[in-house]
């Protein structure tokens, strides 16, 4: 990992971050010192601040304007700079995590497995989401139950 400049930090830093929460999650789910850090959102406050800083820092009359009224040639030009691609990534890295949290709940809650799911929405969060959705329609038309039967990871 070499580090050219404080963008690259932050990138890398904020990569880093995420990869305890996803450890926790899938391979610890029923711990309980897991159960009490995906309680928190101060993780995803973090993030946040990260893209607040990365997005405010990327904001130009040109980019503003390519957001606004985006087309695709322009957004794939705003992205071929590095510091809009790192606010992008955070952006990514925010919401995943903030998905797999729910599916880490919603399998806890309901008893769901979650690995799949949770492993998928790691490295492609909206597939992640998806393998969920269906799991739990497919949980529930087998194996119709109350909510909370049980606690899965």
């Amino acid at each position: 990992m070499t580090l050219d400049s404080p963008l690259d930090l932050i990138f890398n830093v904020a990569n880093l971050f995420v990869l305890p929460f996803w450890v926790l999650m899938i391979f610890l789910p029923n711990w309980g010192i897991t159960r009490m850090v995906m309680q928190s959102f101060l993780p995803f406050a973090a993030l946040a601040g990260v893209y607040i800083y990365l997005f405010a820092t990327s904001l130009t009359p040109e980019t503003a304007q390519g957001f606004a009224n985006p087309q695709l040639a322009d957004i794939a030009r705003l992205f071929a700079s590095e510091r809009v691609a790192a606010t992008g990534w955070v952006h990514f890295l925010v919401m995943d995590l903030f998905v797999g949290r729910w599916i880490y709940w919603e399998g806890q809650r309901t008893g769901i497995w979650t690995l799949h799911s949770l492993i998928l929405c790691l490295f492609a969060g909206p597939i992640g989401l998806l393998s969920h959705i269906l799991t739990h329609w497919i949980s529930r038309s087998i194996v119709p139950r109350s909510e909370g039967d049980g606690v899965m990871g």
